[in-house]
């Protein structure tokens, strides 16, 4: 029995996918719920796996296609492994004189350097024949990526690398985009021409902060199970302050504003492809375990490219910590159609005036960048105040004060 290998239901925000990465060929046996092919789309690579045991008969469209969502990419034959099987190994056995030819040759063609590779990478360098050592790495520490290698074989002939032999040359490389650095470029021109983005600024003494992280952070990982971190209590100030400052948490459709009655709180997280934005739904009604918990788990999840759709579709406002970086002071960019977005920067002991004395405090600078369609000045740095009271008095927070 033939069955279709369909591309998954996608999200209206999401028109259509690329072809990744095929991890079969036709005619390889498959396995049910083994991962079959990769589909890169703007926002997330999604994984189809086989729907049952059989072989991969047909692929009907390559690496670099587009396709759209229910569309069939391939078919497999149900059942039929485990009667190609069986075939194979007699077939090898009756050919010994051969096997031995055949084994070196399918080794020696192999590109060198793939066994540094993830396996997902080794795959790729394999079946498009490529030499690591000549693709740029984009991963950490330079290493090279299975989307390094995916975007090396799109690549045309003349963009990718050549030896250069002529001494002191300086050499060059052209890389297309991936599918999802291109939708962020396309998203942040978006912003930056569809918006009339204006940045705020302040300071913030988190001393208090640090304090009750100290006295109680012991107690509250050994009852939760995670740390108490700077993260959750700037999202339970940003929720409390959008409850007061409810155009922050507004949205501009046309010529009309939409106001949002909960706090969807997008957290941007880095990852080897770029940067995304997963959501902290329903964030008012969180605590600081739950806030936590979540974070960790879509860290967790951005690393290992598991990240769903649904894990990054809405948002009403968005939290971006460049200080996990070392960045001291920057204008983030609004993520439309938010209309705000809050910029946390590193920690830095400063000399500050506290009852006429000069001490050393943990001070951060913080930013607020937002729509000024919509949002007054006045209102963006009353919202920027607002989460600075909360905390350097974090009992205030705590008591939704």
């Amino acid at each position: 029995m033939s069955l279709e290998v369909k591309v998954p239901v996608l999200p209206e925000s999401v028109s259509d996918a690329t072809i990744a990465t095929w991890h079969k060929k036709p005619g390889d046996t498959v396995k049910r719920d083994e991962n079959l092919v990769d589909l890169e789309t703007d926002k997330v690579v999604l994984e189809v796996p086989a729907t049952a045991d059989g072989v991969l008969k047909e692929i009907l469209f390559n690496t670099g296609d587009t396709v759209t969502s229910g569309q069939v990419i391939g078919v497999i034959v149900e059942g039929a492994a485990g009667d190609a099987a069986p075939a194979k190994t007699e077939a090898k056995a009756d050919a010994k004189s051969e096997a031995p030819k055949a084994e070196p040759a399918k080794a020696a063609a192999a590109p060198k350097g793939v066994d540094e590779l993830s396996p997902a990478g080794r795959r790729v360098a394999v079946q498009e024949n490529i030499d690591p050592s000549q693709v740029a790495g984009t991963g950490r520490d330079g290493r090279v990526t299975k989307e390094d290698l995916v975007n090396h074989a799109k690549a045309p002939a003349a963009a990718k690398p050549a030896a250069v032999a002529t001494p002191g040359a300086r050499p060059e490389e052209r890389v297309a985009m991936t599918r999802m650095r291109s939708k962020i470029a396309e998203r942040l021109m978006l912003s930056k021409n569809s918006i009339a983005m204006l940045t705020s600024f302040n300071e913030i003494n988190l001393s208090q902060v640090a304090k009750l992280r100290k006295e109680l952070g012991e107690s509250f990982e050994k009852a939760n199970g995670v740390k108490l971190g700077f993260m959750s209590f700037f999202v339970k100030a940003a929720t409390e302050a959008l409850k007061r400052h409810p155009i922050i948490n507004a949205s501009v459709d046309g010529n009309d504003v939409i106001y949002h009655g909960y706090q969807d709180i997008s957290i941007a997280v880095s990852t080897e492809k770029g940067l995304v934005t997963p959501v902290l739904r329903d964030a008012q009604d969180m605590g600081f375990a739950d806030i936590e918990k979540a974070i960790i788990g879509y860290a967790k999840k951005a690393r290992e490219g598991g990240l769903t759709l649904d894990d990054l579709q809405g948002g009403t406002f968005t939290i971006t910590n460049g200080g996990t970086f070392g960045s001291l002071f920057s204008t983030p960019i609004v993520n439309p159609p938010q209309s705000a977005i809050l910029g946390m920067h590193t920690i830095k002991e400063r000399a500050v005036v506290e009852n006429g004395q000069v001490v050393a405090a943990p001070m951060m600078y913080v930013a607020i960048s937002y729509d000024h369609r919509i949002i007054d000045g006045k209102d963006a740095v009353l919202f920027l105040v607002d989460i600075k009271n909360q905390l350097e008095n974090p009992q205030r927070m705590l008591l939704g004060l």
